[in-house]
């Protein structure tokens, strides 16, 4: 089998509700990019990123020019065992690895749907039925917030990402995570986010201000040292998120003591390849890991809920329901969450595939 096509579409998708974050970053609507790897067999892989500039170096309208640049090692090669077809892009092109995501699940896609196997059969096997999901509550003001996560409890939702730090103002911080804590009571996980954008003196305020409740916090600063710096003034558990991204800074994370979580975003590490590889260096230093993706709809979900569902349950935190955030829906056999969880699709490979009518025609088509 060898692949003959690669085409690439760019599809706009809309938050139902704006996300307010820190230091002025906010996502309304932002486009995502789909790929199809063609095959003379017949089969078709296909491959979803959907960065967001303010969030990691990379942007939607990088990935066709790099994905262009690695058409010549792709076409005609045999797609089936990804990390060997993704050794030889490497060395092809250095870095890019947003772009590089999108190929390595349509890869992993095609190898799954010629095994006959889900993905997660290919992953490490299957582990859980389903899987816990967590909510991200937009930074607003703190009793809509409240209310919000009221709601949110009320579908099932045992955990909740409080965003932090869009008006600058660490009282209200602080108000933000006393009344959510308040609003869902005793047990559910309630986590503080500021994607980067506090001052470790700050997020300490914040932290020692909550030392008193049951919360931890989420990347505060920009780096692994100042992250931990925070997590010693406080004494409050950490998530690692934007700084964790390759084995390197996973293993600092854990060397500074701030990685009690972690989020294994597929498009951050490169696609499925290496965020498996991820998640078996985070079960060996012992760190709790939250499987998502920065965003996208039902391909980048999909893929997403095979590796969590091939993941130890005692070390998995989470998971994300990206489609569930976010319309159009791509896919209409993508997976749905349910009483607060939810499962990967049963079919080969990734078990989904978007409506080709919702789609359109291909911006780039590369034989």
């Amino acid at each position: 089998m060898k692949l003959t096509r690669i085409s690439i579409w760019h599809v706009l998708l809309t938050s139902h509700q704006a996300y307010y974050m820190a230091d002025g970053k906010s996502c309304d609507t932002v486009e995502t990019v789909v790929l199809a790897l063609e095959t003379d067999s017949g089969l078709t892989g296909w491959g979803e990123v959907c960065p967001i500039p303010h969030y990691l170096p990379a942007y939607a309208r990088g990935v066709a020019p790099a994905v262009a640049e690695m058409a010549p090692v792709l076409l005609g090669a045999d797609p089936v065992g990804p990390e060997a077809l993704m050794a030889r892009l490497d060395r092809h092109l250095h870095g890019h690895v947003y772009a590089k995501s999108a190929v390595d699940i349509a890869l992993w896609d095609l190898t799954g749907q010629v095994a006959g196997l889900p993905l997660y059969a290919l992953l490490g096997g299957r582990q859980a039925r389903d899987m816990p999901l967590y909510h991200s509550i937009t930074c607003i003001a703190p009793d809509e917030m409240a209310r919000i996560a009221r709601e949110a409890q009320a579908q099932g939702i045992a955990q909740f990402q409080v965003k932090l730090g869009a008006d600058s103002d660490w009282q209200a911080d602080v108000a933000r995570l006393r009344l959510v804590r308040e609003a869902v009571g005793d047990g559910p996980l309630v986590y503080g986010d500021w994607n980067c954008g506090a001052t470790s003196l700050d997020a300490t305020r914040v932290g020692r201000a909550v030392a008193d409740l049951d919360v931890m916090l989420e990347q505060p600063c920009a780096t692994i040292e100042d992250c931990a710096r925070v997590r010693a003034a406080t004494g409050l558990p950490m998530k690692l998120d934007e700084s964790a991204h390759d084995t390197a800074s996973l293993l600092a994370g854990h060397a500074q003591g701030c990685m009690d979580a972690v989020a294994v975003k597929l498009s951050k590490f490169g696609g499925l390849s290496p965020a498996r590889r991820a998640r078996d260096l985070c079960l060996h230093l012992g760190a709790k890991m939250c499987v998502e993706d920065t965003w996208g709809s039902d391909i980048a979900t999909a893929a997403l809920l095979h590796l969590g569902a091939s993941t130890d349950p005692a070390r998995l935190m989470n998971v994300c329901d990206l489609s569930g955030y976010v319309a159009p829906r791509l896919a209409p056999d993508g997976p749905v969450r349910k009483a607060g969880r939810i499962a990967p699709p049963e079919g080969a490979g990734l078990g989904v595939a978007p409506d080709r009518a919702t789609l359109g025609e291909p911006d780039l088509v590369l034989e």
